[in-house]
């Protein structure tokens, strides 16, 4: 009957340690997996953001919804609370930083612009005054010169998102430059070394 021999290693002969397969360490107690990188967290207001909708106006497009938007927020304070500056202002705030938000990056100069206009043309309804075209002009310079605070405001909220989206997209242009040179350079370089090889084969 024949006894089958067990191999000894050869003298100066490590032995064999299996291989850990990948994604996983090898450590004294064996082969352990390696842990997932924790993925990051996107915080519940960014979902709801970009969950919203996000068009893209012209700088008139901006100007038309920004002033349609106060003087239709003028009437209802007038209507609704007698025409109180507070909740015209407050409402201000948030049509200034969508007009900043939705205007195309070509506009977005126009932003910081359209916004005070937008707001002199909502004072009309609340700003009262006499009858005929003096009387009213009057009172909305009055209005606009008590109530300077929120125009300041909104329009520096305006020109902050601005200043933002025009930063981000010098910087995304950067990044696109910066792309395209190495591409290009990783291409003339395979050309030189391809070129360089022809000449010594031939």
């Amino acid at each position: 009957m024949e006894q089958h021999r067990t191999r000894q290693p050869r003298r100066g002969q490590r032995p064999r340690t299996p291989l850990a397969p990948q994604g996983a360490v090898a450590g004294p107690a064996g082969v352990h997996p390696e842990p997932a990188a924790p993925r990051r967290r996107v915080p519940p207001v960014l979902l709801r953001l970009r969950r919203l909708p996000n068009p893209r106006l012209t700088g008139l497009g901006a100007g038309l919804f920004a002033v349609a938007t106060m003087l239709a927020f003028g009437f209802l304070d007038q209507l609704l609370f007698d025409g109180a500056p507070l909740v015209y202002g407050l409402l201000f705030l948030p049509v200034s930083a969508l007009t900043a938000l939705w205007v195309r990056t070509a506009d977005l100069v126009s932003a910081p612009i359209s916004v005070p206009i937008a707001f002199a043309v909502g004072t009309l309804p609340i700003s009262g005054g006499t009858a005929g075209f003096g009387g009213h002009t009057m009172a909305v310079v009055t209005t606009l010169a008590v109530h300077a605070g929120w125009l300041y405001g909104g329009t520096l909220v305006a020109g902050l998102i601005a200043s933002v989206r025009k930063i981000r997209q010098m910087g995304r242009r950067q990044v696109a430059r910066d792309a395209a040179t190495t591409r290009a350079g990783a291409g003339t370089a395979r050309t030189g070394a391809t070129a360089s090889r022809a000449v010594r084969r031939g």
